[in-house]
């Protein structure tokens, strides 16, 4: 599994023109079953992603894709880790993590 820390590299006020088109995207990526968990950082990172388990290479080119990413407004540092226990609230990341 992943975790994704989106970080702008612009002013907010530059981020903002693009949101409606990085919101889309990550409702398209729920959609598609590859993100978990998204919201606001409070912290280092403006934006945190919980992603499903897969290929790292596939994970990179949808981050990519991004149009914080691809308008260069934004950048993702990605922490990757293998979650040894869920809550069973999660039943299915337990399974995702079984297979």
């Amino acid at each position: 599994m992943y975790i994704a820390l989106l970080t702008y590299t612009a002013p907010e006020t530059e981020v903002d023109y693009a949101l409606p088109d990085h919101s889309e995207w990550v409702r398209k990526q729920f959609t598609k079953g590859l993100f978990l968990v998204c919201g606001k950082g409070n912290g280092a990172a403006d934006r945190v992603i919980l992603t499903r388990p897969m290929l790292r290479g596939k994970l990179d080119a949808v981050l990519a894709s991004d149009p914080f990413v691809v308008q260069r407004l934004a950048r993702y540092d990605v922490i990757e880790f293998t979650a040894s226990r869920t809550a069973h609230e999660l039943q299915a990341i337990n399974e995702a993590l079984a297979s």
